[in-house]
């Protein structure tokens, strides 16, 4: 429970000082500069995915594996032997993205200025292999910290670099494709802030293994394993988790790449840029957030599962899949209301101005499906099933580009924007169905329509409060007092939707153990303070 607290408060801080870096950004770059860094953004997120993703728990495995047995020299061959070929990988990476830029940038993206900025960011690539590396190991040695550190540090000096390069070309001069550039080559400035962090650690951790002992300890329980088994269960294990892992920074970079192109038919090519500014650089950043809190949640009762699932004990194994589920739903909906519902005011206090609040406000939306895909893929990951959970993203990404290629044409932006939720919505239902064959879940049972009028309901509430603020409470300036507006429609929104489960009896007295342990001490506070003032 530590680790998974030290990993949950990095991700919440990474992914929120990724969101405080855009309002800068967009105020230096604007909608158009912002096109351009999102396309060069997309690529490192989901290359960032891809040598990160599923290497380190599948390192952790096997590192932990061998030092639980006290072969730890074994786990240290193991550890050097992926070291050697992370670098080799981020060199390739390295070399592949920075040849390829300018085809990509001005044949696929259809916006050539994105090449500088792709190119910049190409050096980060040689540290992302590295990086999970050694957090693998990490993780297989049960240490958490230098893991969640090192994302903070690296999110900190990309947000410092990218803003500072950005500012600093613009004032001399240098013009917009070059501080779009400096704000992409903040990322290679995050993976050397991360590298640093992680290598403080590894020779504290070295320091700590001499002084016990365990460095030289040469213990053996079965044969040595070859840098190609090693490669080999490497691989097996991690590709998987990485496919999946990849589904959402994929279909935003399916974004940048066909917007542009797809849009040029219902405006021009100026306009076309910036709805993908407003896209990339405005609704994606906050369309991650509702995600964060209710993956954290659900995870937790991943290894459970696993354990269970592994010893047969299907009860406990329908328990925490269902605790997963009904916790992912339950505390990320009104996150996805409260964005939704003040989309125009946290636009113009984060932006400047409520250019995109409907983009903003329906992917939000979508994030709901997004919430209910991941974590029901969560628990297919923890019962073994991989194929299928495999299968399921392919066929998203399927409907997603079909999808992009049919509504984009009638709706624009908003086509875009509703295959990204119809691709969630085919990938959620499949793997609800493949999960109800292994696993007797429930999530809310016969309480789903109390919840959907409860969303419905409170929805209306806070939209209805938005309009009254941003006609009436303007006591400070411009941006200020959307703040200020976003603050009381945010918190209205989320006192509504507690107050609604309880009357709807969605949230019933005997599903209150079924929620995380501080939720639970605040309703039995908040019942006390009732009882004793009735």
């Amino acid at each position: 429970m530590k680790g998974t607290i030290i990993l949950a408060l990095a991700a919440l801080i990474a992914r929120v000082l990724g969101a405080v870096q855009r309002i800068p950004l967009v105020y230096l770059l604007d909608d158009p500069g912002m096109a351009t860094f999102s396309i060069a953004f997309n690529i490192y997120m989901m290359l960032l995915v891809a040598a990160t993703a599923g290497i380190p728990s599948a390192l952790s495995k096997l590192v932990s594996e061998k030092t639980a047995l006290g072969q730890y020299e074994e786990a240290g061959r193991i550890y050097r032997a992926a070291i050697g070929f992370a670098l080799a990988a981020g060199a390739v990476m390295t070399v592949l993205l920075f040849a390829a830029a300018p085809y990509y940038a001005e044949h696929m993206a259809k916006v050539p200025e994105a090449s500088l900025a792709i190119r910049a960011l190409a050096p980060a690539l040689l540290l992302f292999p590295l990086i999970a590396i050694m957090r693998g190991y990490f993780q297989g040695r049960q240490r958490m910290m230098p893991n969640g550190l090192s994302q903070i540090v690296e999110q900190i000096v990309r947000l410092v670099a990218a803003i500072g390069l950005a500012y600093l070309l613009l004032q001399i001069g240098w013009g917009h494709d070059w501080a779009v550039a400096g704000a992409s080559f903040g990322g290679v400035a995050g993976s050397v802030g991360a590298v640093l962090v992680m290598l403080y650690y590894a020779f504290k951790l070295r320091r700590e293994d001499r002084r016990t002992g365990s460095v030289g300890n040469r213990t053996r329980t079965s044969a040595a394993m070859t840098n190609g088994d090693i490669f080999r269960r490497l691989f097996a294990l991690s590709v998987p988790i990485v496919l999946f892992s990849l589904t959402v920074p994929l279909i935003n970079w399916i974004d940048s790449t066909i917007t542009v192109g797809l849009l040029q038919g219902r405006m021009t090519y100026e306009t076309a840029v910036e709805a993908l500014g407003v896209l990339g650089g405005r609704a994606q950043s906050l369309a991650g957030i509702p995600i964060i809190l209710a993956i954290a949640l659900s995870q937790s009762a991943v290894p459970v599962i696993s354990s269970a699932f592994a010893k047969k004990d299907y009860a406990t194994v329908n328990a925490q899949a269902s605790k997963a589920l009904y916790i992912s739903v339950i505390t990320g909906l009104p996150i996805v209301l409260a964005i939704g519902a003040a989309a125009r005011p946290i636009n113009i206090f984060m932006f400047g101005d409520d250019n995109g609040s409907g983009i903003i406000a329906l992917l939000t939306a979508s994030a709901m499906f997004q919430i209910v895909m991941q974590t029901s893929g969560a628990v297919l990951m923890g019962i073994g099933q991989m194929r299928p959970l495999i299968v399921h993203v392919v066929v998203g990404i399927a409907v997603k580009l079909a999808c992009s290629y049919l509504f984009a044409p009638m709706f624009g932006i908003y086509g875009i924007i509703a295959a990204t939720a119809l691709c969630f919505v085919v990938m959620t239902q499949l793997n609800l169905v493949v999960l109800r064959k292994h696993v007797d879940y429930t999530i809310l049972g016969r309480k789903w329509l109390g919840l959907v009028w409860t969303a419905v309901l409170v929805y209306a509430v806070g939209y209805g409060l938005e309009v009254l603020t941003h006609r009436y409470v303007q006591p400070f300036g411009y941006r200020l007092s959307h703040m200020l507006d976003a603050a009381i429609v945010g918190a209205v929104v989320l006192l509504a939707y507690a107050v609604l489960l309880g009357v709807t009896k969605v949230v019933a007295p005997e599903d209150v153990g079924r929620l995380p342990a501080p939720l639970q001490k605040a309703l039995r506070r908040f019942g006390r303070k009732r009882q004793a003032g009735g």
